[in-house]
This record gives structure tokens, C-alpha cells and sequence, in this order.
């Protein structure tokens, strides 16, 4: 009886330890990886302005006529890629 509890603990160290590495596997290290790999599960909706908006964060992402913009700068927008 002994022996089934010792295999029974050693099973269920090993699935723990199968657990834990998928649990992980799933997980970055670094804000480099997160950015990298980020993944929209909905919709990004961007606010749409007839002129670019007066004041901006860093980082912030509006629609003007048609283009996207991103504010690069305090107050400073900036058209992201190509666009005609």
C-alpha cells in the first residue's frame, strides 16, 4: 500500500510540474515580449476629430479625416505610416 502512495505522490508531483510549465509557458518576462505580442480580443475604438485635437498624451490615438494619427509629443500629432 505504501508503494501506491509513494507512485500516487510522484504522479501528482509530475502533473504539477506539467501544470506550473504551461502555466508559465503563457506568461513574457519583459514589456518588450507583452508589447510584442499583445493580442486584441475586441474591437480599438479610436475617436474620430474633423482637425487634430488641441491637447494630446503620449501614446494617444485619434482619427483625423480619414488618417490615424498618434500623439508623439505633448500636443503633437503625428500620421502613423503611409496613408494616402
Amino acid at each position: 500500500m505504501e508503494n501506491d502512495l509513494t507512485l500516487q505522490v510522484t504522479e501528482l508531483k509530475r502533473q504539477l510540474e506539467a501544470l506550473t510549465s504551461a502555466y508559465y509557458a503563457n506568461n513574457f518576462t519583459g514589456s518588450q515580449d507583452i508589447i510584442k505580442y499583445t493580442r486584441f480580443n475586441s474591437r480599438l475604438k479610436v475617436p474620430s476629430y474633423s482637425s487634430d485635437a488641441s491637447v494630446g498624451e503620449i501614446g494617444e490615438i485619434i482619427e483625423v479625416g480619414g488618417k490615424l494619427k498618434i500623439c508623439t509629443s505633448a500636443n503633437t500629432w503625428t500620421t502613423v505610416g503611409n496613408q494616402s
